[in-house]
């Protein structure tokens, strides 16, 4: 694009077109009048034969191309209505600003004045938007011939980009000059204006719900105190279609079928820079649900087969996952047990009296379709296999609509595209159907800064790279480092979600982290590569099987013998003027060791295909044997469960954990301080290794790891009253556990506690949005402890995403 340098333009040429359509077309005809100079009416009635056609004023569009849209044959009789009707061809054809047809006897001529090539397409003022990006939504393109029409269609569309942005008060004001040659440059000037934020987000009709709760549902967020930097408080004319649609959704999933939401209506305030919206609710009553049943009327399925399959409890709280779930099951069981076209209709009544649905399922036999096809469009990185394989279905099994539509969830969920629109439309003959699905893509990379702070670990920084759609193929490859004081991390990570075409996670981990920290006297190194198949067992379960290698290598101890060779006896004894030396638990397990051997981990999560949104659970169970080679011989076992509940409607969230962890030494293993569990992460408020079994005689009562460890830790998250739209909310939490047990305290410097004392802290919590990443601070009090316990009152994490 060659852009405009100063140019002075010469007087009387330039033309400006408003962006208002009604401005646009009134200056588009006065700088590009149509001369009809046809015939007058009485001509209209006379009939022709012309003999002879010429063609005058044409200077790159050939006299064949203009003959084809007149459509006037040598010889032809002609109506006026027939000569009028190939002048409006002609002035239809948009490459001709004037037309002229003249019967001259028996010739005709047609007098055309082309419209001009575009030579430049440029623009002026923008600087929210940058030039490649504005000349992606014209049409108006140089070397192209020039369309007023065009040119008015492109502003409407450049102030629709801006729209979308958040700048709804843009001016785009097109300019058209001529050049020689009957060329013609096309300059927009743009105008910006300041960005249209919501300034305010308001429910009327909600009952259930406080505009706070509700507020958290939507897309369109409240400006708030770093409103520069957040994009999604602009004001999108769009998105108001998706944020009805999420809150509709929202209501519906906790037994409101009536929901509805009425109106949205948008008001910009007096300063037009920014604008109030109002959602208009009517909620209805909530509703459980009754009876449910099964009836067959298809006359190979009994009904007493599908009955199993319902799984929904009568007075549970209505939702429409319930009944998908429920429909799903049964047709996948009429397909194991053979019958095709089998559809699963439910049937709902309501009770208003007791505010209860009744739901009869009803199995009945479907029209005979197969789809034909699958056709995939729009996709230019993710390859066609990729989204196939989010279809059960393929060319020429049976039609069902319920499965499309699970396939369309399906591809969205993977958010590789913007927009997957999922549609069927009838094939090549009545039993056929054909399937479009039109996606757009997304950017699927990113680039991760984040920060940490504790009071024992300090100042940290960490950068990852990710790609969730590694070369089109639907793989995920993940890069991290990160690096504090004392440690360094560093990990890869690579996953293919469908490994041989199947529903197979296949991984591959790696990583190598050291550590040369002021609470342990030693330093440590640590490899490992980790390969892992993981597959479904039901809907909410998933089991991972894995092979671990990994070397742990310890260095930097100093033991009492080497400070009694240093200096003398005394002096190590007192170890006050002299480097303080490691316990000799901790000396003998100085240098490196390989452990290696296979383990699995089963998970139950309901907090993606649970029904009751309200409500989540989460239980996971790893073990890990090593010794199927290397130089440690054990079985690792830990386990956790998590619960979550929203109460008070739901702008209170509570949250359980429960985890505990073993090691048990086999084939007469020594564990090492590097094998047993530490205290680290288990229990809020103690520092990294601050609990737990320690040789006191040691001058820094070095921490020893245990065989066991226990954590509860229970928490609520809150609104602290601040406005929403500054992303502050609160929390407290309670957390005790402990780390106990050692196989050998014999050696030790001195007494060596390692009995199960449980240790709990109680903390509150800030919790910030903010536009850097989610912001957490933890301030903590240590309120059961041992003398020898390392506490921490304060935590500060932060993550961001560029």
């Amino acid at each position: 694009m060659t852009k405009r340098r100063n140019g002075k333009e010469p007087t009387g040429t330039t033309r400006r077109l408003s962006r208002h359509a009604g401005a646009l077309a009134a200056t588009t005809l006065l700088a590009f009048a149509v001369p009809v100079a046809f015939v007058a009416a009485p001509v209209m009635a006379q009939s022709y034969q012309f003999q002879k056609v010429v063609i005058e004023g044409n200077e790159r569009i050939e006299p064949e191309t203009i003959l084809g849209f007149a459509a006037i044959g040598k010889g032809q009789a002609l109506s006026g209505g027939a000569l009028n009707e190939a002048y409006q061809r002609l002035q239809g054809s948009g490459l001709f600003e004037s037309v002229e047809l003249v019967p001259q006897g028996s010739t005709l001529v047609i007098r055309v004045h082309e419209f001009p090539t575009v030579n430049v397409v440029d623009f002026e003022g923008n600087k929210m938007l940058k030039d490649d990006k504005l000349l992606e939504i014209v049409k108006t393109q140089p070397r192209r011939v020039f369309s007023p029409a065009l040119l008015e269609a492109d502003a409407a569309a450049l102030a629709e980009g801006y729209a979308q942005a958040g700048r709804v008060n843009v001016r785009v004001d097109p300019k058209v000059i001529k050049r020689d040659g009957n060329r013609v440059d096309v300059v927009f000037e743009i105008r910006e204006g300041m960005v249209s934020e919501v300034n305010r987000i308001t429910f009327t009709g909600n009952r259930a719900y406080s505009d706070r709760r509700l507020r958290d549902v939507l897309g369109t967020k409240q400006a708030g105190i770093l409103h520069r930097l957040v994009q999604r408080d602009n004001f999108v004319p769009d998105r108001i279609d998706l944020d009805r649609q999420m809150l509709t959704d929202f209501y519906r999933s906790r037994g409101y079928p009536d929901v509805e939401v009425a109106g949205v209506s948008s008001e910009m305030g007096r300063d037009r820079e920014g604008f109030y919206l109002t959602f208009n609710i009517r909620e209805g009553q909530q509703y459980h649900f009754g009876k449910t049943s099964v009836v067959s009327e298809v006359s190979e399925l009994s009904a007493a087969d599908f009955e199993d399959q319902v799984k929904i409890r009568n007075g549970a709280i209505y939702s429409p996952a319930a009944i998908d779930y429920a429909v799903t099951r049964m047709e996948e069981l009429a397909l194991r047990q053979g019958a095709n076209f089998v559809r699963v209709d439910p049937r709902i009544t309501r009770d208003p009296r007791t505010q209860t649905l009744n739901v009869e399922f009803a199995l009945v036999r479907g029209p005979r379709v197969f789809v034909e096809r699958i056709d995939i469009e729009g996709n230019t990185t993710t390859l066609d296999s990729v989204i196939r394989r989010e279809f059960n279905s393929v060319e020429g099994d049976p039609f069902n609509p319920r499965e499309i539509k699970n396939s369309a969830e399906r591809i969205r969920a993977l958010g590789f595209f913007s927009k997957a629109d999922v549609e069927s439309r009838q094939g090549s003959g009545p039993d056929q159907v054909v399937v479009d699905v039109n996606v757009e893509e997304q950017p699927t990379g990113s680039l991760s800064f984040g920060a940490s702070y504790g009071a024992s670990s300090g100042f940290g920084l960490n950068a990852s790279l990710e790609e969730s759609n590694f070369l089109g193929r639907g793989q995920y490859l993940g890069v991290s480092i990160g690096t504090t004081k004392d440690n360094q991390t560093n990990s890869i990570d690579f996953i293919e979600p469908h490994l041989l075409g199947r529903d197979l996670k296949g991984r591959l981990q790696l990583w190598y982290n050291t550590t040369d920290t002021d609470y342990a006297d030693y330093n440590t190194k640590k490899i490992g590569i980790t390969p892992s198949i993981e597959f479904p067992l039901a809907r909410n379960s998933r089991l991972e099987l894995r092979y671990t290698w990994q070397r742990n290598e310890m260095s930097g101890t100093y033991g009492y013998d080497d400070c009694v060779a240093d200096n003398s006896v005394a002096a190590c004894a007192a170890s006050t003027t002299t480097e303080s030396w490691s316990s000799p638990l901790i000396v003998r397990d100085e240098g490196a060791r390989t452990s290696t051997g296979p383990g699995y981990t089963y998970t139950w999560d309901t907090r993606r295909t649970g029904i009751d949104p309200r409500y989540g659970f989460t239980f996971r169970i790893s073990q890990d044997l090593f010794g199927f080679g290397g130089d440690v011989e054990a079985l690792r076992t830990t386990a956790l469960l998590r619960a979550e509940r929203k109460v008070f409607h739901e702008d209170v969230t509570l949250r359980a954990e429960l985890e505990g962890g073993a090691i048990a030494a086999r084939g007469g293993t020594q564990l090492s301080v590097l094998d047993r569990f530490s205290g680290s992460g288990k229990v809020r408020g103690f520092e990294s290794n601050g609990y737990g079994p320690r040789d006191t005689g040691a001058p820094n009562e070095d921490a020893l790891g245990g065989k066991y460890y226990a954590a509860l830790r229970l928490e609520t998250e809150f609104p602290l009253g601040v406005p929403e739209e500054y992303g502050i909310h609160g929390g407290v939490f309670w957390d005790t556990g402990s780390v106990w047990g050692l196989d050998d305290t014999a050696g030790a410097s001195g007494t060596v506690d390692d009995s199960m004392k449980l240790r709990s802290a109680i903390g509150v919590s800030v919790f910030w949005d903010s536009a850097l990443g989610p912001l957490r601070l933890n301030f903590s009090h240590a309120i059961k402890k041992e003398d020898y316990d390392n506490v921490q009152n304060f935590d500060l994490t932060i993550s961001t995403k560029f």
